[in-house]
């Protein structure tokens, strides 16, 4: 029998031994990677929380439990265009189906014999019918053609479009993409996809509209329905690590292409995850800890898997101080009053009614990055249809009304609550497209776009011109009234220079983002719609630390403000 002592040797030896091949293991696979960095962050998270670390104690407004504890070198430089282009205020509609066909839009490019309405069944019933090479140039000559310059004219001129939302497909990058999945017997359909898409990205950055990719359909399906990509009613993307491997390479292969590509606003890794899709959130952090590998500058999108709250939530571990240079991350949720047998039941005056409680799920999870993080969210699907048996309940209205008053409280609540809203859809054969249309909802003035974008080159110069001579006093008064309140309702030390610096940044943020299209002649001036995630960029570049973080960031958001204020928008 060995001595006790030398037992107790062995025993640590083996689980030693034990710990290392099961950490070996896990580093491995990358889900359980993104797993075990998860919980070793919230680990360091609550202790750094229970041992002050995140440098609050005694801060106000909030806990302050994510700002760095000194002072450091700012980097704050004026804003390009590639800043306005992704966080500004996104009004837009999406360009569907070009890239990912949907037979009701698009039934033109569906064979008579289709076996089904998806991309796949498009594909299939064209090389089946005519041959690879010539679906191959039926399908380049849509991507081409379908989306034609008169389209994106009126868009900028008419649309006032500052942005497009562009579903793709994992299919549309090209064979190397289709190999094992439900596309690899028409995977030379798509040799020149993604150089098309790269195609319409530059013109549309040559109007001046940046775009969202958007990766509609993943390997498998985020969801069940056709517009993932096939016919298949399954959502094997979360139940398959060779389809969350490939949908991985997909996103990774964008965010390369889109370091070299003017006007990309930024990339949607996922489309309508199904609720309470297994695995989403820890396949979100994966994905995201490889993207900041490639350009940790590019906003990424997820999608709410219909749960805003949540999404919401779990956004302010990415959109925070402590989580470093990561992506932004934007959240994607979808809004329709027409599918559900409970809407079906409400009156159209009741749904318009109803839209100003939408996104209320972000209230007291943004407009404090300081506290909690950023949470930002922009509509990505909306719509203008209602059900019939909605539109009987109109009480003897015109339709025409009803709809405008519908597409109106949409507009308004959205340019107000949300960092954007893309209209399903601008482009279907059956122009202009009805209460689904872009088109017809924007000529009836039912959607209607920020009163900044409406004005004139001159109109933008003379109101920026009066906000310079109004700034000194305006800031003078916030300034005071700032001071005054802390001091007199909460008697104590503070550093209010810090609200005067935020201030000034906020202030000529504003007016930059305002006044950037007019400086070359351009109409319209854009506003920053992506508050949340443009005031924690401000923040991380600031050199701001401290329990009084929070005075920059209040100056910062009033600065904003005020220059509205000042020039009348």
């Amino acid at each position: 029998m060995l001595p006790p002592t030398i037992s107790l040797d062995f025993t640590y030896i083996f689980i030693l031994i034990f710990a290392f091949l099961l950490i070996q293991h896990i580093w491995r696979d990358p889900e359980c990677r993104a797993t075990m960095k998860k919980f070793l962050n919230k680990a360091k998270g609550a202790f750094d929380d229970h041992h002050g670390g995140g440098g609050g104690g005694g801060g106000f407004p909030g806990q302050q439990q994510q700002v760095p504890m000194q002072d450091g070198q700012s980097t704050i430089q004026p804003p390009t265009p590639a800043d306005v282009t992704r966080y500004r205020y996104h009004h837009g509609a999406n360009v569907g189906s070009v890239f990912i066909m949907e037979k009701w839009l698009t039934g033109s490019m569906f064979p008579e014999h289709a076996q089904g309405s998806s991309e796949l069944a498009a594909a299939e019933g064209w090389v089946k019918q005519e041959g690879i090479d010539q679906a191959r140039q039926r399908f380049e000559r849509h991507w081409r053609e379908y989306v034609s310059d008169g389209d994106l004219d009126w868009l900028r001129d008419h649309g006032k479009c500052t942005t497009i939302r562009l579903p793709i497909g994992y299919f549309t990058l090209g064979p190397p993409y289709c190999d094992g999945t439900a596309f690899k017997n028409v995977s030379n359909v798509y040799q020149n996809a993604w150089p098309a898409v790269k195609q319409l990205v530059q013109r549309c950055h040559q109007r001046g509209i940046g775009v969202l990719i958007d990766l509609h359909g993943l390997p498998g399906g985020a969801n069940p329905q056709d517009h993932s990509g096939t016919d298949s009613n399954k959502a094997e993307l979360w139940t398959s690590r060779s389809n969350k491997d490939l949908a991985t390479r997909c996103v990774l292969f964008v965010a390369q292409q889109a370091r070299s590509m003017d006007g990309v606003a930024g990339l949607q890794i996922i489309n309508e995850a199904e609720y309470g899709a297994k695995g989403m959130y820890d396949w979100y952090d994966h994905v995201l800890g490889e993207v900041s590998k490639v350009d940790s500058t590019l906003p990424i999108y997820i999608s709410d898997a219909w749960d805003l709250s949540k999404a919401a939530s779990w956004s302010h571990g990415h959109n925070s101080l402590r989580a470093g240079q990561s992506n932004p991350v934007v959240i994607d949720t979808h809004l329709y009053w027409c599918f559900s047998d409970e809407d079906k039941r409400k009156s159209p005056q009741q749904i318009a009614q109803e839209v100003g409680s939408k996104l209320s799920s972000l209230d007291g999870k943004d407009d404090s990055v300081i506290d909690h993080g950023a949470a930002q969210a922009v509509v990505g699907e909306y719509s203008c249809v209602l059900g019939e048996e909605s539109w009987a309940k109109g009480g003897g209205a015109s339709k025409d009304d009803l709809v405008r008053q519908f597409g109106n409280a949409e507009s308004s609540h959205f340019q107000q609550r949300a960092g954007g809203s893309f209209f399903w859809t601008y482009r279907m054969d059956w122009m202009g497209g009805g209460e689904w249309g872009f088109k017809q909802m924007t000529d009836s003035h039912a959607i209607v776009p920020p009163q900044s974008l409406t004005l004139s080159a001159g109109d933008v110069q003379q109101r920026i011109q009066h906000a310079q001579s109004q700034q000194q006093q305006r800031k003078q008064e916030t300034v005071g009234a700032h001071t005054h309140y802390w001091d007199t309702s909460h008697p104590g030390q503070y550093e209010h220079w810090r609200f005067e610096q935020g201030w000034d940044v906020g202030f000529h943020d504003a007016m930059a983002f305002f006044g950037m299209r007019s400086q070359g002649g351009v109409d319209g001036g854009d506003k920053i719609g992506m508050m949340d995630l443009w005031c924690l960029k401000r923040l991380r570049e600031s050199g701001q630390g401290g329990k009084f973080m929070w005075e920059f960031e209040q100056g910062f958001r009033q600065g904003v403000r005020d220059f509205y204020g000042c020039a009348g928008v």
